[in-house]
C-alpha cells in the first residue's frame, strides 16, 4: 500500500499550545445544505423525465448542478476559522471513488495513498489553506460509505493553532490520538491510528449526516401501487389488547372513505347483516413525491373499542359499497385474566423481503396459536422509501391481517431523519415517555406479561424515567423489553455502551426476563447477565437475544457473553408462556422448522 507524505512530521501538536475557542455565529450548514438539496430535487423532477430520475448516477447529478448549488454543496456544509495557515487532510471512504466532487474541484490533491481507520480504508486528500475561514463540503452525493474525517495542522511547526466558529455547532475538535471517538454521535473509539495522522487536530463529525446530500436512488417506482381496492390490511394495537383492535389499510386517493365491519365469530361463520357492526375509518393522505408511479395514497385507520376479551372476531374493510369489501379475516382479543399464550419474535427483515415473507408464513403455519408478532427494528432497508414498505406489506399478506404486529423502530426506519413513514403507517399506543413522539416508545400488557418497546435511536435519557415506571410494576409475572441496538453486540465496533449504562441497571433492579434485539444480523443469545456479568441462571439476570429474519447476514466474532450464537441463518423465535408452573419455553427455528436454539425459564 502506498503511503502519503505529510509536510510536517508526527508530534507537531506538542510544540505549541492548542487553543480551541467555543463555536459562534453563522447559520448551520446542515440547514443550508438541506435547503439546497430540496431545491435540486425539485429541479430534477421538473427538468428530467421519470425514466432518467430512477436511474440517476453520481456523474449525472454532478453535471446537473449549477454553480450556486456546487458552491453550497462544496463549501458551505462545515465552516470554521483558523488563525494560522494550515494543511487540511480529508480521509474519505475509499469505496466512494471520486465522490464527493468538491475534493477535486477545490484543489485537494491525493497521491493515491490510503490509511486504515477502524475497519475501513480511507483515501487521503490534502490542501493548504491560508489563515481565515475554511469551508468544507458534503459527505457525498451518493449517500454511501462512511462520513469523511477532517484533520488540521499548522503549515509551520510550533505555531499555536486556534479554531473558532466551528459549525454545525454540535461538532467538536480533539487531538487525534489512540482512544479518540472520531464521531460525536457514536461511542466507537479506535485503539490504533495511523502514525501519519497522529497528533493532528481531528474535526469530529456527525456520522448520521452521511446521507445529508444524497441525490441518487431517491426516485423510484413501487412494484405494488395502490388501487381502488383495499390492501395492506394490518392489525396493530393502539389501546388495551383485551378490548380494542386497530385495523389499517390503504387505497388509491380516489377512495376517500373507509369502513370496517366486524362481528363475533360465534355469531356465525359468515357475515350476517343482522349482527354485523361497522365503524367509519379515519382517512389520511400520504404523499411521497419521489415515488414516481404512485406518489399519493390514502391510509385508512379504524380503532375498534369495547370488544369482549378472549374473543375471536371476523372483520372486513372497504369503502362501504357492496363490491368494495375485502375477504373476511379474523383477530382475537387478549385474555382478561392470566392464561397461557405464545408470540413470535423476529429480528431485522430489511433485505430480501420475499425470503423474509417465506419465513413469516412458515412461522404462521407452524405456530397458528401465536397471539402476535414482535419485530425488533429494521423492518425495511429504506425507511424513507415507500416502495420498500409496499414490499414488506405485500410479503406479510395473510399474516399481519390476522395477527397483530408489534413493531420496534430501528435505525433504517430513521433513514432521511425522522421515521415519518413508520409513524404514518402504524397506529400504536400513545402511552410512551413525555417529550418522545407517540409511537416511538410504548408499553402494553398481555395475559401475565408486560411488554416495553423502546426507541434506541434516541438518547436513552429521554426514556429512562418512563422505562423505570414501566418495569417497577410488580403485577406482571414476565417482563420483556424490545429495542433495536443490542446491549451486548454481536459485531466488532458496534458497542452500544450508552444504552447499556442507562438501561441495564433497571433491567437488573426489576428483573427483566428477556431483551429482544436486532441490528447485528446474526443470531446470538447471551448467558443471563446482571451488572454486565454472567450469572448462574435467568432467575438472577436478563437473557439478551439478537436475531435476524432477512437475507442481510453478518459474521459472528467470539464473545465471552455468548451462550449460543451462529451466523448466516435467518430465524424466527416462538416464546410460549405457560401459566401452570410459571414456565417460559423459547425456541428459535429456521425456515425449514429446524430448532436452532432452545431455552426454558421457570419461576
Amino acid at each position: 500500500m502506498r503511503r502519503f507524505k505529510l509536510l510536517v512530521g508526527v508530534g507537531w501538536l506538542w510544540f505549541g499550545l492548542l487553543w480551541i475557542v467555543p463555536n459562534v455565529g453563522a447559520r448551520d450548514g446542515t440547514a443550508v445544505v438541506t435547503d439546497a438539496v430540496t431545491g435540486i430535487l425539485e429541479r430534477l423532477q421538473r427538468e428530467l423525465p421519470a425514466d432518467q430520475l430512477v436511474g440517476l448516477t453520481v456523474p449525472q447529478v454532478e453535471a446537473f448542478l449549477n454553480p450556486a448549488e456546487r458552491e453550497v454543496l462544496g463549501a458551505r456544509y462545515i465552516q470554521l476559522r483558523v488563525n494560522v495557515p494550515v494543511v487540511v487532510t480529508i480521509a474519505q471512504d475509499a469505496r466512494l471513488g471520486d465522490d464527493p466532487f468538491w475534493l477535486r474541484e477545490r484543489g485537494f490533491e491525493t497521491a493515491g495513498g490510503k490509511v486504515r481507520l477502524g475497519t475501513r480504508e480511507y483515501k487521503v486528500w490534502t490542501k493548504a489553506f491560508a489563515a481565515g475561514a475554511i469551508g468544507l463540503g458534503v459527505p457525498s452525493l451518493s449517500g454511501h460509505g462512511s462520513h469523511y474525517l477532517a484533520f488540521l495542522r499548522p503549515q509551520e511547526a510550533g505555531r499555536v493553532l486556534k479554531v473558532t466558529q466551528l459549525r454545525p455547532a454540535d461538532l467538536a475538535v480533539a487531538p487525534f490520538v489512540a482512544g479518540v471517538a472520531p464521531y460525536v454521535d457514536q461511542d466507537v473509539r479506535w485503539a490504533t491510528i495511523p502514525s501519519e495522522l497522529e497528533g493532528q487536530l481531528l474535526v469530529r463529525m456527525a456520522s448520521n449526516r452521511v446521507k445529508l446530500a444524497r441525490l441518487i436512488s431517491l426516485f423510484y417506482n413501487t412494484e405494488y401501487p395502490a388501487t381502488n381496492r383495499a390492501d395492506q390490511v394490518l392489525l396493530t394495537w393502539s389501546g388495551d389488547p383485551r378490548t380494542t383492535q386497530t385495523i389499517q389499510w390503504r387505497t388509491s386517493p380516489a377512495i376517500q372513505r373507509g369502513v370496517a365491519r366486524y362481528q363475533l365469530k360465534s355469531d356465525g361463520a359468515d357475515f350476517n347483516r343482522l349482527f354485523t357492526r361497522s365503524k367509519p375509518a379515519r382517512t389520511e393522505r400520504l404523499e411521497t413525491r419521489r415515488l414516481l408511479n404512485d406518489p399519493q395514497i390514502n391510509r385508512h385507520t379504524v380503532e375498534l373499542k369495547g370488544l369482549q376479551p378472549a374473543s375471536t372476531y371476523l372483520y372486513s374493510v372497504g369503502d362501504g359499497t357492496d363490491a368494495g369489501w375485502t375477504a373476511p379475516a379474523e383477530f382475537t382479543t387478549a385474555p382478561a385474566a392470566a392464561v397461557s399464550f405464545s408470540f413470535v419474535y423476529m429480528g431485522d427483515a430489511q433485505s430480501g423481503l420475499d425470503q423474509w415473507g417465506r419465513l413469516l408464513r412458515h412461522a404462521y403455519q407452524a405456530q397458528p396459536e401465536a397471539a402476535f408478532y414482535l419485530m425488533a427494528g429494521d423492518l425495511v432497508d429504506r425507511g424513507d422509501g415507500r416502495w420498500n414498505w409496499d414490499s414488506l406489506f405485500a410479503n406479510a399478506k395473510g399474516v399481519f391481517d390476522r395477527r397483530p404486529l408489534v413493531p420496534v423502530i430501528g435505525n433504517h426506519e430513521c433513514q432521511g431523519g425522522e421515521p415519518e413513514l413508520y409513524l404514518a403507517q402504524f397506529t400504536l399506543p400513545r402511552n410512551g415517555p413525555r417529550g418522545v413522539t407517540p409511537g416511538r416508545a410504548y408499553a402494553f400488557e398481555y395475559s401475565n406479561a408486560k411488554f416495553v418497546v423502546l426507541d434506541s435511536n434516541l438518547e436513552p435519557a429521554t426514556q429512562t424515567k418512563w422505562l423505570e415506571r414501566q418495569l417497577a410494576d410488580r403485577r406482571p409475572v414476565w417482563k420483556f423489553v424490545s429495542y433495536h441496538h443490542p446491549f451486548y453486540s454481536a459485531g466488532a465496533n458496534r458497542d452500544n455502551a450508552a444504552l447499556r449504562q442507562a438501561w441495564e441497571p433497571l433491567f437488573d433492579k426489576y428483573q427483566v426476563d428477556l431483551a429482544l434485539e436486532g441490528h447485528d444480523h446474526v443470531y446470538l443469545r447471551t448467558y443471563p447477565m446482571h451488572d454486565q456479568r454472567r450469572v448462574a441462571s435467568p432467575r438472577e439476570g436478563t437473557v439478551h437475544v439478537i436475531s435476524v429474519s432477512g437475507t442481510k447476514l453478518y459474521d459472528l466474532p467470539e464473545h465471552d457473553y455468548t451462550e449460543v450464537g451462529f451466523s448466516k441463518i435467518p430465524t424466527y423465535q416462538v416464546l410460549d408462556i405457560q401459566v401452570n408452573g410459571s414456565r417460559l419455553v423459547y425456541r428459535a427455528r429456521d425456515v425449514d422448522g429446524t430448532i436452532r436454539d432452545e431455552l426454558v425459564i421457570e419461576k
